[in-house]
Order: structure tokens, then C-alpha cells, then sequence
């Protein structure tokens, strides 16, 4: 699986965040099909005492255009969100994008 630009970068910050990355990738089958989520991490809350599961998709955004990356981001997350649900329902999953494209592309009125 080709990794995304930033996917070092986001792995890093998650670290430094105390996040202990579980699985690089994260991988999960569901009905014979293979998914490849491109993190996996785990942190401990103490105050509730208890584990907070996530995974995250990174996505570069680095094409033509954006509405094309928008629409194969969205798709992936939707099928990977799906397949957590049934494998693992009580990790969240994260789309991590750079932040320049969070705030001129994501706060747009079609994607919110």
C-alpha cells in the first residue's frame, strides 16, 4: 500500500499526543474483503479509566483537484467506517488532512 505525503507527519503527532500507534497499517477483513486504514492508536484516559480506540485515514489531497480527492477520501472513509462498525465498534476512525486544506477546502459549505 503507497502511503500518503503526510502520513509520517501524522503518525509523529499522534505519538507526541501519548498516542501508542497499535498498527501501521491497520488492517481488518470483512466479508472476504481486505481494508488497509493507514493507522491504528490507543491512549489510556485516566480519568474514566478506560482505553480510547481510534484509526486514521490520512489523505495528502495533493491532485488536480480536490472534489476528486473529496469524493475518494469520502468514499474510503464511508467503507472503512462501515467495516470498523462490524470488526471493531468501538474505535473511531479519523480523516487527517493537512491543515491548509482543512481550512480552505473542508470549511466549505458543500462539505461541512
Amino acid at each position: 500500500m503507497a502511503r500518503d505525503r503526510f502520513h509520517s507527519v501524522v503518525r509523529s503527532a499522534l505519538k507526541k499526543e501519548d498516542w501508542q500507534i497499535t498498527a501501521d497499517p491497520y488492517e481488518i477483513r470483512v466479508d472476504e474483503v481486505d481494508f488497509e486504514i493507514d493507522l491504528a492508536a490507543e491512549t489510556l484516559i485516566a480519568a474514566v479509566r478506560h482505553q480510547k480506540k481510534i484509526a486514521v485515514e490520512v489523505k495528502s489531497f495533493i491532485a488536480p483537484s480536490n472534489v476528486s480527492d473529496f469524493h475518494t477520501a469520502l468514499g474510503q472513509f464511508l467503507n472503512y467506517r462501515d467495516a470498523l462498525d462490524i470488526v471493531e465498534p468501538d474505535r473511531l476512525l479519523y480523516l487527517a488532512v493537512r491543515q491548509t486544506i482543512y481550512e480552505s477546502f473542508f470549511q466549505r459549505r458543500f462539505i461541512i
